[in-house]
């Protein structure tokens, strides 16, 4: 598949319609890395499948995802922060594929090299009904700066739930000792 081979990003407003997807809790730098370059992409329209239900159940503290509207809401936001002009389309999904196998106008899907798998299947299966293929985008991820690793809403999530059980456990202290 020539498309996957292609790393290379394309110039920006290339693209009419662009998708991408994502869980996109606690929006962070690797986030907005992801949402930027999808946006300088799209000429018209992005479109944003946000993970939602079954997507999020095998997610490392799955309960702390912030509600579906928030993390939609804050995507709006931030890409209509960057570029005002265009149409940000956010939507729920529930499966791998959201609209990306359904939109007959999306012409490239965004993804990172951990997710271009997902791309080169979302390609299978909108051959299978008779779509066109989407030009697949690679970007790179964004790591934290001072260990290298990518950063990632779970690892924010585990640090919020480590603080909380922190200052559960202190005022247990504090309440037993006075």
């Amino acid at each position: 598949m020539a498309a996957a081979e292609d790393t290379k990003v394309s110039t920006a407003d290339s693209f009419g319609a662009v998708v991408l997807g994502g869980t996109f809790d606690r929006l962070h730098d690797g986030h907005r890395t992801f949402l930027k370059a999808a946006a300088e992409l799209a000429r018209d329209r992005l479109v944003v499948g946000v993970c939602d239900g079954p997507m999020l159940k095998n997610k490392q503290f799955a309960e702390m995802i912030q509600p579906i509207e928030e993390r939609m809401l804050n995507v709006q936001t931030y890409v209509k922060s960057i570029k005002p002009d265009l149409a940000v389309q956010t939507e729920p999904i529930t499966d791998p594929y959201g609209p990306s196998i359904v939109d007959e106008a999306l012409e490239a899907i965004v993804v990172s090299k951990e997710t271009l798998p997902g791309g080169l299947s979302v390609n299978r299966k909108r051959a299978e009904r008779g779509l066109s293929q989407l030009k697949i985008e690679v970007v790179e991820i964004v790591s934290d700066g001072s260990s290298g690793n990518k950063i990632s809403s779970s690892t924010l999530r585990k640090l919020e739930a480590e603080k909380s059980e922190k200052q559960k456990q202190h005022t247990e202290q504090e309440a037993s000792s006075t």
